[in-house]
C-alpha cells in the first residue's frame, strides 16, 4: 500500500484542493495522513472528513513588521523538528503541500528525511510559504500558465487546480429547499471566503432592498457574522459556513459574488457560474487576488469590483451587470480548456511515489 502525507492550511483554499486528491487516492487504496496546525481551519475540515490529522508547532510568515516576527521563527524551527520526527514515524512515500505557513516545516522535514515533495501553487504568483518551500521540492504544480515564469529551476508544471468530484453533483432542488427559495427568481450566491468579509457583508445587507426585487440571495457570511436582524427576511438566507451543503447551493445559484481566491474561482469556472469578483485589496494582501480576478475578467469569465470601490450601490450595479452578461460569460467558460487538474496532479504524485 502506498502512503501519502498532505499538508496545507490557514484558509479553506489551502485545504479543499487537497480533499479532491485525497478522495481519489483513498479510492485507489492509498493510506492518507494530514499535518497541519492545531488552531488552523484545516484541523476542523480534515477531522470532519475522518482523515488522520497530526498537528505541529507553526509560526506565521509575515511580509510586514510585527513584534511576533521575533518569536515566530522559533515556532517554525520547532515545527521543523516536530515534522521531521512525525514523518520518520509515518514513513510516507511522498508529501504533498498546498501551501500556507504551516506547510513550510513539513516540506523541510520531508526533505531532511529524503521523502519526495510536491507543491501546488493556486495563485498566479507564488505565496511566501511556497517560495520558501520550492528549493526543497521535487516539482511545483501551478494553476495558471503565467506562474511558470515565477518558479526557478525548471521545477514548475502547469497542471491546473484539483477540483472536488462531488462539487458538480449538487441538487438545485435541495439548495432551493435549504434556503426556502423558489424557481421564479434567479439565485445569487455570495461568499466572502472561509472567515467571511465584513465589508462585503455590510454592503450586501445595505443593498438588500435593491437586490431582492430581482434576485434571491444566499449569503455565506463567515463564522459569527450572521445578523439576526435579517433572520426572517424573505428571499435572503444567511449561513455562517457550509460544507456538505455547498454543492447544493452552487447547483441552485445562477451567479456568484465572491472574493478572488483561486480555489473558489476555478471551482465556479468548472461549474460555469458567472461571477462578480471582489478581490482583497493590496492593503490587506500581497495582491494575488487582484491578479487572479483580472485574469478571469480578461478571459470573459467574470466582472470585477475593486474593494476600494465597494458600496451598496456599486455592488447592486455590479450584480445587475453580471446578470445581464451571464449568457456571454457562460459561453466563454464553455470554451475554456479542461479546468480540473486533479488527474494531472495525481499522475505526478504516483510517479513521485514510484507507484
Amino acid at each position: 500500500m502506498h502512503k501519502i502525507v498532505f499538508t496545507g492550511g490557514g484558509s479553506a483554499g489551502h485545504v479543499t484542493p487537497n480533499l479532491a486528491l485525497i478522495s481519489r487516492l483513498q479510492k485507489l487504496g492509498w493510506s492518507v495522513d494530514y499535518i497541519g496546525s492545531n488552531a488552523g481551519i484545516e484541523k476542523e475540515i480534515i477531522e470532519h472528513e475522518g482523515i488522520p490529522f497530526h498537528h505541529i508547532s507553526s509560526g506565521k510568515l509575515r511580509r510586514y513588521f510585527d513584534l511576533k516576527n521575533f518569536k515566530d521563527p522559533f515556532k517554525v524551527m520547532r515545527g521543523v523538528v516536530d515534522a521531521c520526527v512525525l514523518l520518520r514515524k509515518l514513513k510516507p512515500d511522498v508529501v504533498f503541500s498546498k501551501g500556507g505557513f504551516v506547510s513550510v516545516p513539513v516540506v523541510v522535514g520531508a526533505w531532511m528525511n529524503r521523502i519526495p515533495v510536491l507543491i501546488h501553487e493556486s495563485d498566479m504568483t507564488p505565496g511566501l510559504a511556497n517560495k520558501l518551500s520550492v528549493p526543497f521540492a521535487k516539482q511545483v504544480c501551478v494553476t495558471f500558465p503565467e506562474t511558470l515564469q515565477h518558479v526557478k529551476g525548471g521545477k514548475a508544471v502547469c497542471t491546473g487546480l484539483p477540483i472536488r468530484d462531488g462539487l458538480a453533483q449538487g441538487s438545485a432542488l435541495r439548495g432551493l429547499t435549504l434556503c426556502d427559495f423558489h424557481r421564479q427568481k434567479p439565485v445569487l450566491l455570495i461568499m466572502g471566503g472561509s472567515l467571511g468579509a465584513q465589508k462585503i457583508n455590510e454592503s450586501v445587507r445595505a443593498s438588500l432592498d435593491e437586490l431582492l426585487p430581482f434576485v434571491q440571495v444566499a449569503h455565506i457570511c463567515g463564522k459569527g457574522n450572521v445578523d439576526s436582524a435579517f433572520a426572517g427576511k424573505r428571499g435572503y438566507k444567511q449561513f455562517e459556513y457550509v460544507q456538505e451543503e455547498l454543492p447544493d447551493l452552487l447547483a441552485a445559484a445562477d451567479f456568484v459574488v465572491s472574493r478572488a481566491g483561486s480555489t473558489s474561482i476555478f471551482e465556479f469556472l468548472s461549474l460555469r457560474k458567472p461571477m462578480l469578483l471582489i478581490p482583497l485589496s493590496r492593503q490587506a494582501s500581497r495582491g494575488d487576488q487582484i491578479l487572479n480576478a483580472e485574469s478571469f475578467r480578461a478571459r470573459g469569465y467574470a466582472a470585477v469590483l475593486a474593494e476600494e470601490e465597494l458600496t451598496p450601490a456599486s455592488l447592486a450595479a455590479g450584480i445587475r451587470d453580471v446578470q445581464a452578461r451571464a449568457g456571454e460569460m457562460r459561453e466563454a467558460m464553455q470554451a475554456a480548456a479542461a479546468v480540473s487538474g486533479t488527474d494531472a496532479v495525481l499522475e505526478l504524485i504516483r510517479k513521485s511515489a514510484g507507484a
